[in-house]
Parts: C-alpha cells; sequence; structure tokens
C-alpha cells in the first residue's frame, strides 16, 4: 500500500497568552494521497486556516503550541529544523493565501518575486529565474505576460493578483498545495476561473491540494475528500459526494440546509441557530449541543467519541441515527 502524501495524526494548535488559552485545533486527523483535493469546510473561527498553517509552521512558535505529527513526504514536519524546514517549504509544499494582496510583497515586481522564489530553491541564474517567471505566468493564463511579468501587485486587479500568488506557489512545483480560501474576495466569474485553473494544474502535475473553503458549492466541484471542521475538531470526514449528498453529522446537514444552492423553490431556507463558540472557553461536551436540534443531555456532559460510518467516512456526533432523517431532507437534489 502506497504511503498518503499527507498523513496527520492528532494535530493540536493552543494559543497562549498572559491572560487565557485557547485550543484553535483539537485532535485533528486526515490524509491525502498523491493527486487527490481535500476540502476543509466550516464557519468562520473553525480552525480552517489555523490548521493550514500549522502544516507549515508558519505559525508563531512564542505563542502557538503544536502536539501531534505531520508527516508529508516521508518528514515529519514537527521535528525538522530551521534548515530543512525552509527547504520543504516552496519545495515539497506551497501555500496560496486567502488575500493576495497582503501576502505579495508591494515593493517589488510580480516577476522578481517569482524569480528570487526560484533562484533560492533551485539554483537557477538570473536569467533562468526570469524566463521560469514567464512561463508560470502562461501557466495561469496571465494575459500578455511579459507585461505583467514587472507589474507591482497594486497594478493588477484581483484576479490577477491571485493567479500570480498560484504561479508563485507553483514556482518550484510542489508535490502539495495549500489553498487557503483563495476564491473567498473574488466575483463569482473570477472565482470560477481560478478553480478551473486548480483542477487543471493540478491534474497536469499531479499534486495534492488541501483547500479551505466555507463555500459548499466550492467544495462540491473541486473535492476528492471533504472534512467537516467545527470549533476545532474534525465532525465529519469522508469522500466529498458521500459527506455532501449523504451528512451525517447536525452541523454537515445544518450547512447544507442553510445554503441556497440545489434547495426547491418552495423549501424556506433553514439557518443554524446561534453562534460558533468561544475557543477558550469550550463547553464539556460536544461543542455543536448549545445550536444542535437533535442535542441531549449525554451530549452536553462528554465529548462523543468518533464513529465510522461508512468506508473511509467517519463522524463524532452521539445521535447520528436521531440525524439521519433530516440528512436526506438537507442534501442538494
Amino acid at each position: 500500500m502506497t504511503a498518503p502524501l499527507l498523513d496527520v495524526r492528532g494535530l493540536t494548535v493552543r494559543f497562549h497568552s498572559r491572560r487565557s488559552s485557547a485550543t484553535a485545533v483539537d485532535d485533528v486527523s486526515f490524509s491525502l494521497a498523491a493527486g487527490e483535493v481535500l476540502c476543509i469546510i466550516g464557519e468562520s473561527g473553525s480552525g480552517k486556516s489555523v490548521t493550514m498553517r500549522a502544516l507549515m509552521r508558519l505559525l508563531p512558535e512564542r505563542r502557538a503550541e503544536i502536539s501531534g505529527r505531520i508527516g508529508l513526504d516521508g518528514n515529519d514536519v514537527l521535528s525538522l529544523g530551521d534548515r530543512a524546514l525552509n527547504a520543504l517549504r516552496g519545495d515539497t509544499v506551497s501555500m496560496v493565501f486567502q488575500e493576495p494582496m497582503t501576502a505579495l510583497d508591494p515593493v517589488f515586481t510580480i516577476g522578481d518575486q517569482i524569480a528570487e522564489t526560484v533562484r533560492r530553491h533551485r539554483g537557477a541564474s538570473r536569467a533562468e529565474a526570469e524566463a521560469r517567471a514567464l512561463e508560470l505566468l502562461k501557466l495561469v493564463r496571465i494575459p500578455s505576460p511579459e507585461r505583467r511579468l514587472r507589474a507591482y501587485p497594486h497594478e493588477l486587479s484581483g484576479g490577477l493578483r491571485q493567479r500570480a500568488m498560484i504561479a508563485l506557489a507553483l514556482s518550484c512545483q510542489p508535490k502539495l498545495l495549500l489553498a487557503d480560501e483563495p476564491t473567498t474576495a473574488l466575483d463569482a466569474t473570477v472565482q470560477i476561473q481560478v478553480l478551473v485553473l486548480l483542477k487543471r494544474l493540478q491534474a497536469e502535475i499531479g499534486m495534492g491540494i488541501v483547500f479551505v473553503t466555507h463555500d459548499l458549492g466550492v467544495a462540491a466541484q473541486i473535492a476528492d475528500k471533504v472534512a467537516v471542521m467545527y470549533a476545532g475538531r474534525i465532525v465529519e470526514y469522508g469522500p466529498a459526494r458521500d459527506v455532501l449528498l449523504d451528512p451525517r453529522h447536525p452541523y454537515t446537514i445544518g450547512m447544507l440546509s442553510s445554503t441556497v444552492r440545489g434547495q426547491p423553490r418552495d423549501r424556506d431556507i433553514e439557518a443554524i441557530p446561534g453562534s460558533p463558540p468561544d475557543l477558550a472557553a469550550l463547553p464539556p461536551g460536544c461543542a455543536f449541543a448549545p445550536r444542535c436540534r437533535f442535542a441531549v443531555d449525554a451530549c452536553r456532559a462528554a465529548l462523543p467519541p468518533v464513529e465510522e460510518v461508512g468506508p473511509g467516512r467517519s463522524a463524532r456526533c452521539a445521535r447520528l441515527a436521531a440525524a439521519r432523517p433530516a440528512a436526506a431532507a438537507a442534501a442538494p437534489a
């Protein structure tokens, strides 16, 4: 059996301050094979972005305590020294951030930023690096790539900046691409273009992708697997088609019920009541219990275990049987 490209086991991230501590990611486990796309979905504040940054160890070491195991292409990421970690970033794993305007350096041209990455990781000459930068802008289909190569980030539109960010992330042909809500700030037309671009590049290069989003429609278009996060924990996990068409956890059911996409015209949109919990003061039981219509006293008393609900599928809920009838109604037509 081939080892997974990415294997995360028991990942926990706890932030410390002078006044309090908060667990932003709690005992998260998942795996990804080369060429697969995993979508992590959930509301804002559920721990998606923290998980992504933990995979590359981009969190501040003084404030963030990371435990568990992150296996990436045969490397134990959490045990790597600074030199090995810097070599891993860009070479083996790269990241596309949510807002490229803050991720790209405003005082350097797009071409200089891509070329610098190629020279650092590939030892290329300046001419070779510039040629590679131009090749990458053509790969992500930026119009007039020769001119855009000399442009600064502020001179590009949001869609072109996102494409430039993708080109930068792909500059050293990584085996794993982490995409943190890369389409959130884009209009619908550009969003579709970026999704099609990522799927095409993923198929051509054969890399794995971990894609963070709160948009279920995006997950349905791009994902092979889906991990649903709530309050720092994965509450449902499995093949995308199974999770989105046959949800088991009440939170997944609630998200599907509250989206317009695929719903009959005569059905009211059912919003999930309440708000996400304070991660610094999580309840002893299921964190979703205060918002869950199926919750009983046992849900509030103790954290439910993870249960296998099908091949490659799991859910963390004590009321799976009670929620099952609602799943059929929530699933898109």
